[in-house]
């Protein structure tokens, strides 16, 4: 393949959520606007839609068949095939300004979601925080100060977590647990102040660099385990938003974008925004787990 190919020209108002079922070799990505859950088959290049009733923020496959979908307010259930929704939780049923957003599963197949600060003509503010849902189906805060939650990724051996606030240019670091989920010595781990930069989604390559998504700026760049930039690519957009590794050899790089808040007049020579593109990564990266739930 060429090192940037756009395969789906989506046109998708703001597309995220990533997740590659390495079983049935497919790519599941949302449309948070349009209330959206997407199935494509790079192999046949067929995609499926199916719609839900709230802004879907992130998924994961489920071992016990179906999604996990983190979805408005809480944590959900989803057969796509029948049109099902299983509420588990609300995280947050005390913030009605809040939603959940990007997240996924943690290497032991635990189901993480933070949310964003969304309510149309107030003021940001810092009141989300970071969700555990365990495979007993309990919800743990397990991070809280957030304005948008996002970049969310593990270090290979798991003992490291990463985490953005899209309100602010840092991706974080924490020593993490495997055993428990438990995380805790927070630290600035990549800075993009210098480029008046943010990070949305994210991912960890099988080398343990961190690939991030610069939305507004167009890029998709790799950090090492030490945070220094090892490669940046330039796409033919804007917006990229989310990133995830797939393909049989998991060496591609699959990045969504958006056309959210672009005038028609801005988008004129950007014929391929909303569109998910596949990346030759030159490197591997690691099989989602499935939530064990």
């Amino acid at each position: 393949m060429t090192d940037i190919q756009c395969v789906l020209e989506a046109k998708a108002q703001l597309g995220e959520g990533t997740c590659w079922d390495p079983k049935a070799q497919c790519l599941w990505w949302l449309d948070i606007y349009a209330k959206a859950i997407h199935r494509y088959d790079p192999e046949t290049g067929r995609t499926q839609s199916f719609a839900t009733p709230q802004a879907p923020g992130c998924l994961a496959v489920r071992e016990k068949g179906g999604l996990i979908v983190a979805m408005g307010d809480g944590f959900y259930f989803v057969d796509p095939s029948i049109g099902a929704f299983q509420h588990i939780v609300d995280a947050e049923a005390n913030l009605p300004d809040t939603r959940m957003n990007d997240g996924e599963t943690d290497r032991q197949g635990r189901f993480w979601s933070g949310t964003v600060f969304e309510a149309e003509g107030k003021t940001s503010q810092a009141i989300g925080a970071l969700y555990r849902l365990n495979a007993d189906l309990t919800c743990h805060k397990a991070a809280e100060g957030f304005t948008c939650s996002n970049g969310l990724a593990w270090s290979p051996d798991s003992r490291t977590m990463y985490f953005a606030d899209s309100a602010t240019p840092y991706v974080w670091a924490w020593d993490f647990d495997p055993a428990t989920g438990h995380v805790e010595n927070r630290r600035v781990f990549i800075d993009l102040s210098s480029v008046n930069g943010i990070c949305d989604g994210a991912a960890v390559d099988a080398e343990g660099c961190y690939w991030l998504t610069m939305p507004f700026k167009g890029k998709v760049q790799r950090y090492d385990s030490q945070g220094k930039l090892m490669r940046t690519i330039d796409l033919p957009t804007d917006a990229p938003t989310c990133c995830e590794f797939g393909g049989k050899d998991l060496d591609i790089l699959y990045v969504t974008t958006a056309t959210l808040g672009r005038a028609p007049k801005e988008l004129e020579n950007q014929p391929l925004a909303g569109g998910v593109f596949a990346i030759d990564a030159r490197v591997k990266g690691i099989a989602t787990a499935p939530f064990r739930g």
